[in-house]
């Protein structure tokens, strides 16, 4: 599967083609080149027919009255990585109020779909890590990636209490990019300890980057991280099924890709509730 940051996050809007040693026509050929061939590798609808060098890809696509799924573009639009992007200690810039991943046009028309909707599942797909991560243990540092939605955490406040506001019966984040199994639950404020639990987010993992991986289910971060519940390095997929009374999420994984033939398991499973926010684990 071809992912979206492989060909449009290099050509976000309000990129400079200086940057790319590239001359500003070759870079917006580059871009429709890349926008054409990311349309024609992925199911998206005729809306999304590239224009040129622009690209229009977020969109609610309703099932019935069971779902609404707001499918996310979290890399044409976002504020640049804040210190040259990766993770990051104490960047207080990431904090500010105006920065956006989503950039405001989009934000706007997210919040708007929370507020008309009347499905009983919202699922937002989008690109990047959601729940907050910090690699660091001390309270006075935090070590968090300037990619994904630490990296702009007013943007991600705004978004979570969109929907709590909105009174979204169920809100649930689809994520990737991450190469990792993740499974975690979603709050309006990390750093309160009392602060209730507004969601859930699962993260798929690679289907064959980064290898075979290690098969471990513990990363250390979780254990001051305590909305993060489950972690595994696997390769795989998450199959989902969503119903009126539950959304249940099992996290197949593959011994090994390198070679054909892999035995396929489920490593967990997860259930989320109608009308109980947060994840329980099932045997």
């Amino acid at each position: 599967m071809l992912h979206l940051g492989d060909y449009l996050y290099e050509y976000k809007k309000g990129s400079d083609p200086a940057q790319m040693n590239d001359t500003t026509e070759r870079f917006r050929q580059r871009r429709a080149a890349a926008f054409k061939a990311y349309y024609e590798n992925m199911p998206l609808r005729k809306s999304s027919v590239p224009a040129g060098f622009d690209m229009k890809i977020y969109r609610t696509i309703q099932w019935g009255q069971l779902a609404n799924f707001h499918m996310m573009d979290t890399r044409q639009y976002l504020d640049d990585q804040l210190a040259g992007d990766g993770w990051r200690k104490n960047v207080t810039e990431r904090l500010a109020e105006d920065r956006s991943i989503t950039g405001a046009e989009q934000e706007k028309w997210l919040l708007e779909g929370f507020r008309n909707s009347a499905q009983r599942w919202d699922i937002l797909g989008q690109q990047v890590f959601f729940a907050e991560r910090d690699r660091n243990q001390a309270c006075e540092i935090d070590d968090v990636s300037m990619d994904g939605w630490d990296g702009y955490a007013a943007s991600r406040r705004r978004i979570t209490e969109g929907w709590v506001d909105a009174n979204v019966r169920n809100a649930v984040v689809l994520t990737g990019d991450v190469h990792r199994n993740w499974a975690n639950d979603v709050k309006v404020d990390y750093k309160d300890p009392a602060s209730p639990v507004v969601g859930s987010e699962l993260v798929c993992t690679s289907i064959t980057s980064t290898g075979n991986g290690s098969g471990s289910t513990s990363d250390p971060v979780m254990a001051w991280n305590p909305h993060l519940k489950f972690y595994n390095d696997s390769r795989g997929y998450v199959n989902t099924r969503i119903t009126k009374d539950a959304l249940q999420a099992d996290f197949r994984v593959l011994d090994y890709v390198t070679t054909p033939g892999s035995p396929v398991s489920t490593k967990a499973s997860f259930q989320i509730q109608d009308g109980v926010p947060g994840l329980k684990a099932r045997a």
